[in-house]
């Protein structure tokens, strides 16, 4: 075997440690991470960029459910989506149901999507978000309150091309360096 050949497997085989073997961010910055994305929504837009605007909610949701499953799950889930349910002034438990369903697709992928860089995880994204506002979309027609219009879509397409600026942002603050001893 080449030696060069070698040298890349063993650096292949270290970048694949480091991102199973993370260790677990801490608490206080998944809660100011959540809190941060739940002030991001409530700040007011123009309608078109409103239209635009990813829910940064669900985002952060994802990528804490994704990079690490042990720190967020469902209840962080829930609890995010009442008070965005609260602020948003919409139906009690819509985006509850919708933060729930996005965390149960990311716990089920994220060994999965790990494995890929940020560009690369972008369609997987793009999927879960807009079958997070599929549920938000058939909860207002099925609430009969509302009728809402098809462009909400938008925002899942827009949150999906954030995805890459996002996980840099979080994996730069959450980056601790392990050593390959421990593991």
């Amino acid at each position: 075997m080449h030696p060069r050949q070698n040298e890349k497997s063993r650096i292949r085989h270290y970048d694949y440690e480091t991102r199973e073997f993370s260790l677990p961010a801490k608490r206080s910055l998944v809660y100011i991470s959540l809190i941060t994305a739940l002030l991001i929504n409530l700040v007011p837009f123009d309608n078109v960029i409103l239209v635009l605007r990813p829910d940064f909610v669900a985002l952060t949701l994802l990528y804490w459910n994704i990079y690490q499953p042990q720190q967020v799950g469902m209840s962080a889930a829930f609890i995010s989506g009442l008070f965005m349910d609260v602020i948003d002034i919409s139906i009690m438990g819509q985006h509850a149901i919708a933060y729930c369903l996005i965390t149960f697709f990311a716990l089920i992928l994220h060994r999965r999507l790990r494995l890929f860089n940020a560009f690369q995880q972008v369609p997987a994204i793009l999927w879960i978000l807009l079958l997070g506002q599929t549920a938000v979309f058939l909860t207002g027609i099925l609430a009969g309150t509302y009728i809402p219009e098809w462009y909400i879509f938008l925002a899942s397409v827009t949150g999906a091309l954030c995805w890459p600026l996002l996980v840099f942002l979080l994996g730069n603050f959450r980056r601790q360096r392990i050593d390959r001893d421990e593991v």
